[in-house]
């Protein structure tokens, strides 16, 4: 019913209990027998006669006492956790306070409760993150909807438009369909980071050629803003890591380099291997990232204020998703952000 340390609690005062009333009564014993022994008269001779008859009631009266008051602490014990249980979903900051001897058990009561207010108040977060996002999203949807079907009703309307013109609304269309198309699948990415548990599928991968890939891969995109890529590394570098979730994370930390670093500008991309590790970093030139989003960016849904306003904002989950993934791999991801210079960090276990 109760933990063993509360019972050999109560087992040790129960007999201290047993000790301490017996010598009271043993000593009570003699001290009315020397009395009783001083007086002449009939009734305190009769007294002296059975004192041990007194002494033995009061052993049999006093243990009953004692043996039932024990009995019935471990139920008023049982009563006090079966309160404090009630109190540990509630949601207030209030602590469970119990018995002395129930303390280890308040400690551990207290602890859950925390744990669960903790809990709550994350899942409360990240609800409201998301319903944020979603009207953020919701916002941005509509936007180049009505500017799509905008252009397409005059393009309707105007049959007659002449080529450049029509070539003009054509090219602005496309690109808000394009970028409707962006933001639709950053509602599916939401229902996928929601449902399923990253998966990892290692081999040895090389690094080297990763990173020149995804170089290759962004240079439409880096190219539209002047923005140059350099990579610095060694050709023979390995990992031991899922090709397609590392080739992920590099590609949203590039992708996030790129909407945020400053036209005309470079990106240095260097891995190199230290002691047991490999380091991969990612440095642009852009706006300092205030400390308080700094210390959130890894965060779900988690939007730069600047990514609000304009056509660069996602999901907030790319980075998100990116430290999971390099977690998984044992690895560790980082973020430092000063004088207009934001670095990405990646470090992964080395190959032996």
């Amino acid at each position: 019913m109760m933990n063993n340390g509360i019972e050999k609690k109560l087992r040790v005062k129960l007999y201290i209990t047993l000790i301490l009333y017996t010598l009271v009564g043993y000593i009570l014993a003699i001290l009315f027998d020397y009395g009783f022994s001083q007086f002449s008269n009939t009734f305190f001779p009769w007294l002296h006669l059975r004192i041990e008859v007194i002494y033995f009631l009061y052993l049999v009266v006093g243990f009953c006492c004692i043996f039932y008051h024990y009995w019935k602490k471990p139920w008023g014990y049982l009563q006090e956790v079966v309160n404090a249980t009630k109190t540990v979903y509630q949601p207030n900051d209030s602590t469970i306070e119990l018995s002395e001897p129930l303390k280890d058990m308040e400690k551990q009561m207290n602890q859950i409760k925390m744990a669960v207010l903790l809990s709550q108040q994350a899942v409360k977060e990240a609800e409201n993150k998301k319903n944020e996002l979603v009207m953020y999203l919701a916002h941005d949807i509509r936007t180049p909807l009505t500017s799509v079907i905008g252009y397409l009703s005059l393009l309707d309307e105007a049959p007659d438009m002449p080529v450049e013109q029509k070539a003009k609304y054509v090219g602005i269309a496309l690109k808000k369909s394009m970028r409707l198309e962006k933001l639709i699948n950053e509602f599916f990415e939401i229902t996928r980071y929601n449902t399923q548990q990253i998966k990892l599928k290692k081999e040895n991968v090389d690094l080297y050629y990763m990173l020149v890939q995804l170089i290759d891969e962004f240079y439409p995109v880096l190219s539209a803003k002047g923005i140059s890529a350099l990579l610095n590394a060694d050709e023979t570098l390995t990992v031991y890591a899922d090709s397609g979730k590392l080739a992920r994370v590099f590609n949203n930390i590039l992708k996030n380099a790129a909407a945020y670093s400053y036209p005309d500008t470079e990106i240095l991309i260097s891995a190199q291997k230290e002691q047991d590790k490999v380091i991969i970093k990612f440095e642009n030139h852009g706006n300092t990232i205030p400390p308080d989003q700094l210390s959130a960016i890894f965060k779900k849904f988690n939007r730069l204020d600047d990514a609000r306003k304009s056509d660069t904002g996602g999901a907030g989950l790319g980075l998100s998703i990116a430290d999971e993934i390099v977690r998984l791999h044992g690895g560790e991801i980082s973020v430092q952000s000063e004088n207009d210079t934001i670095t990405f960090t990646v470090s992964l276990p080395a190959l032996s």
